[in-house]
């Protein structure tokens, strides 16, 4: 995983690697792994909570324009400054909005597919339209959406109750890969740096990994045929 992020960096934490540093290599600097053997490159293990990423500008005015061409330029230098090694699928987490989504698609070229992610509210969902629309002028593939926060799993009563309401005025053409619920073992989980597949009772384990089956099938459909 690649923490695209620059100033919200969250994989770190996500992965519990907020301690690691970057250690050079022959082939390029280590990668550091969390508890489950999973690679995570983020800005969180270099910048601890709560110094943001700061970039001097050589020219009063202009730190708009400077931090964007310092951001891609950090990207860049870590895509190709990392020991990736041999790898089953390299996952970009990007900042959210719309601005930039077609920057990120020139940086990352044809081949990166796209997966949006949402929560089922309409101004979430206007703001996933959009997004759609942008990347529709790209050559980029958009596998799908995600509804995050679907629905608050209520622990007492074992139940998922809803947080918006259950008819959207905001219609995505683009398939929905799979709703998780607001999980709140899930949100300590996530705060605590421990893997979903840790907690074998987590309610939220089920759709978390059948969107990721789901999208791990997309791909291989999208792969091209070797004869």
């Amino acid at each position: 995983i690649l923490d695209a992020d620059l100033n919200g960096p969250c994989q770190a934490r996500l992965g519990g690697l907020g301690d690691q540093v970057l250690v050079p290599g022959e082939h390029g600097a280590a990668v550091p792994t969390t508890r489950e053997g999973i690679g995570v490159v983020s800005m969180g293990s270099l910048f601890p909570e709560p110094r943001a990423v700061d970039f001097e500008t050589v020219a009063d005015g202009s730190s708009q324009t400077w931090r964007a061409t310092k951001e891609f330029t950090v990207l860049r230098e870590l895509l190709a400054g990392m020991d990736w090694g041999e790898l089953d699928y390299l996952l970009l987490d990007l900042p959210p909005g719309v601005e930039r989504i077609v920057q990120f698609s020139e940086l990352l070229g044809p081949a990166a597919v796209f997966v949006l992610v949402g929560i089922p509210s309409d101004v979430a969902r206007g703001v996933v339209a959009r997004s759609i629309d942008a990347l529709e002028r790209t050559p980029n593939e958009v596998l799908g959406y995600i509804e995050n926060m679907n629905g608050y799993y209520c622990p007492d009563c074992q139940s998922v109750k809803p947080l918006f309401p259950a008819q959207s005025d905001v219609k995505l053409e683009l398939a929905c890969l799979g709703s998780i619920p607001f999980d709140p073992d899930l949100a300590a989980l996530c705060d605590r740096g421990d893997a979903v597949s840790s907690s074998t009772e987590l309610f939220s384990r089920q759709p978390v990994h059948l969107i990721a089956e789901e999208i791990c099938q997309r791909i291989a459909q999208l792969a091209p045929d070797p004869d």
